[in-house]
């Protein structure tokens, strides 16, 4: 008995095993902290729609709450849909490290409202402020982690109506959040689209097809 417990909990291990992929958030995060100050030049995208944007103290919540959203999505899609679960750590931190590289040659800001009041929604837009300098906006790494869950699911075979409307509603909330509490503007969305749409394109559709075509030829030279 005592040994079949014992294979009955590496095989939960086992299976379990992949999520300590999940390890790498913390890694880039302490990464992230490198690029989280200003450089030589810094410029600035913001737009008319940004300035007619209001500052809504109420969305700090979708905003603060963003990397426990993602662990969930991806810990969903762990259990639901393992190869989402894949793409969506390899795509994470290639779009990562992307905008890492983008912070070091264009760095961006966004100019951000005096927060006043002693409520709740204040201290935490104040939180929040202090603990995330004004820099490294272009892209939003808020906007293309959420949008990557909306990307993920769009192509996976566990989706229902249940789930997109989840899944789409919060991500959209919090890419809408970041623009206002301020923290991002319209360019830096776009960008953030854009930046998981062309991973997207090179890691699942260009590359699989590359290395097909490749083994295919290997195998007719044989």
């Amino acid at each position: 008995m005592p040994s079949i417990r014992k294979w009955l909990d590496r095989d939960r291990l086992t299976f379990l095993a992949p999520l300590l992929l999940m390890l790498v958030f913390p890694v880039l995060g302490y990464l992230y902290k490198a690029f989280n100050q200003p450089t030589d030049q810094v410029y600035s995208l913001v737009t008319p729609f940004d300035q007619s944007t209001p500052f809504l103290k109420g969305f700090a919540i979708p905003y603060s709450i963003w990397i426990v959203y993602i662990y969930i999505c991806l810990i969903y899609f762990f259990f639901k849909d393992r190869p989402s679960f894949y793409r969506g750590i390899v795509l994470y931190t290639l779009c990562a490290l992307s905008c890492y590289m983008i912070y070091s040659v264009f760095q961006t800001t966004v100019p951000r409202p005096v927060v006043v009041g002693d409520d709740v929604l204040s201290h935490l837009m104040r939180y929040i402020y202090k603990r995330d300098q004004p820099f490294n906006c272009f892209p939003s790494i808020h906007c293309f982690s959420s949008y990557l869950m909306i990307r993920l699911l769009s192509v996976s075979p566990i989706r229902n109506k249940v789930n997109r409307a989840l899944i789409y509603g919060m991500s959209s909330t919090i890419i809408a959040s970041t623009l206002f509490v301020k923290q991002h503007v319209l360019w830096d969305v776009i960008g953030a689209v854009t930046l998981v749409e062309v991973m997207y394109l090179l890691v699942v559709v260009v590359l699989p097809r590359t290395v097909g075509a490749r083994t295919r030829e290997r195998g007719l030279d044989a």
